[in-house]
């Protein structure tokens, strides 16, 4: 299937200016859900003791709202395109704000693992759509970049500020508080939803029947993969449990396939695939994240464990990614328009892999040289997921711009999954398997030092293959500067 540019019916904006509301709004809610991914990492220590929580039901508090977020991401999105993407987000983010309140009533560690995972419900209606939803503000193509790379910056600074606002909060209220407060930030981002974001138009949607077997499938064949990968790591890659979900999740897969390519209308129309633009972008945003959670959760350990730092200051040693994802907006922007999407993006690669390789040398060289290469990764990063997002949901067809988001946060999902896997089986194998909670002997440090390069280095390889790859088959120059007229 050819490219196909989105045709927007709904009422568009001539500036981001003139957007403001909506914009607010829909980055609110992409906040919000970004936020909750990692702001109950800092306070597991406290639900531990406050529940009488052991250390896998703890990990499964966190673990759960990946594993709804990351299954649904795709049957949200073809669910959206169908019923009406201001309609689907409106109801994800009341649902968001309400089950966020029912933490007052929690009692036990199964009960908040329950409610965990039905936030990361809500939070997979949501995802995908305030992408989608971004994207269609905007007829002009350098609007759409530019309010796309909003949407990320907001995102990822939700992501990495979870530990450093929930470390913050602790100090002065109970940890219920880290959820209780998504209730009024859901109503608000509600409000303006509703008001500044205009209603799908009939034309603007797709009439196929959900494809409810296909939708069964797709879950089954990503929350088993997403659990095979966490479950790796726990019981070990040899146990039954992570073979039985590994094998399952192959099987959804191979299953998924098979129907998608028999059923009339398709959950997922394999055919897109065939689009080099879809495919591409797909498989360097599965890099992407890649480099991106494991930077992430192989730094929480380095700063905290290794250096000793409180949660605050290891949070805040984070900044230089958040300031650089500002700052490298026009050098992404400037790449993209006069280099094109693919060499853009392979100048992108070539950065995540380097940085990365700089990482593997730099672990035990200080926090200067591991500031500068965080400089270096989020500058690769901005411009290779703005640049994909915006070119896969363009490829799209126009009533098909959810699922085109959806599949772009799915790509992001699996590359987290696999990124953190990678990492926390590498310093499991290479360091230790339990973390002693006092502070590390120098032996135990310099153990820590050697997995961490090992890991980045390994990384480094995959990132720069898989990221490549991708960007090889996205559209020239040529074609980026007819898009921008």
């Amino acid at each position: 299937m050819g490219s196909t540019t989105v045709t927007t019916t709904a009422p568009t904006y001539p500036s981001l200016k003139a957007a403001w509301l909506p914009l607010f709004a829909l980055c609110l809610a992409f906040f919000v859900e970004m936020v909750d991914n990692t702001l109950l990492t800092i306070a597991l220590p406290t639900i531990g003791r406050d529940l009488g929580s052991g250390t896998t039901a703890l990990q499964w508090v966190t673990g759960a709202y990946s594993l709804t977020f990351g299954g649904l991401l795709l049957t949200a999105g073809s669910m959206a395109d169908r019923l009406g993407r201001r309609r689907v987000l409106l109801v994800g983010l009341a649902a968001f704000g309400l089950i966020s309140m029912a933490v007052m009533a929690v009692e036990t560690t199964g009960e908040l693992i329950g409610l965990r995972a039905a936030l990361g419900l809500t939070a997979a209606a949501m995802a995908p759509i305030t992408n989608s939803l971004v994207f269609r503000l905007f007829d002009d193509q350098a609007l759409r970049m530019r309010a796309m790379t909003l949407m990320i910056v907001v995102g990822m600074s939700g992501f990495i500020l979870g530990p450093v606002l929930g470390g913050s909060a602790l100090a002065h209220v109970r940890w219920e508080w880290l959820l209780l407060v998504n209730a009024p930030i859901a109503l608000i981002a509600w409000v303006g939803v509703r008001i500044g974001v205009p209603a799908d138009r009939p034309d603007g949607l797709t009439r196929d029947r959900l494809d409810l077997p296909g939708a069964v499938l797709s879950i089954l064949a990503i929350g088993l993969g997403c659990y095979a990968l966490t479950s790796g790591v726990e019981h070990g890659w040899s146990s039954a449990i992570t073979w039985v979900s590994a094998l399952g999740s192959w099987l959804a897969v191979a299953g998924f396939v098979r129907h998608e390519r028999r059923t009339p209308e398709p959950m997922l129309d394999l055919g897109l695939f065939a689009n080099g633009t879809v495919r591409g972008a797909a498989l360097a945003q599965v890099g992407t994240s890649i480099a991106m959670a494991g930077v992430m959760f192989g730094l929480i350990f380095h700063f905290q464990y290794a250096y000793g730092w409180s949660p605050m200051r290891a949070g805040l040693a984070n900044l230089p990614l958040i300031i650089t994802m500002l700052v490298a907006t026009p050098i992404s922007e400037a790449m993209g328009r006069r280099l094109g999407h693919r060499v853009a993006c392979l100048v992108g690669a070539f950065l995540l892999a380097g940085s990365l390789a700089g990482l593997s040398w730099g672990v035990g060289h200080g926090y200067l040289v591991i500031a500068v290469c965080m400089v270096v990764l989020t500058i690769g990063l901005r411009t290779v997921m703005t640049i994909c997002a915006v070119a896969l949901v363009d490829a799209m067809p126009s009533n098909r711009t959810s699922l085109g988001a959806a599949l772009n946060d799915t790509a992001q999902e699996v590359g987290t999954s696999v990124g953190t896997a990678v990492v926390g089986t590498l310093i499991a194998v290479l360091v230790t398997t339990s973390l002693p909670p006092g502070a590390w002997s120098s032996d135990l440090v310099a153990s820590f030092f050697h997995g961490e390069r090992v890991s980045y280095a390994l990384l480094s390889v995959v990132v720069g293959l898989v990221t490549g790859w991708g960007a090889l088959t996205l559209t020239d120059s040529r074609s980026v500067e007819e898009a921008h007229g």
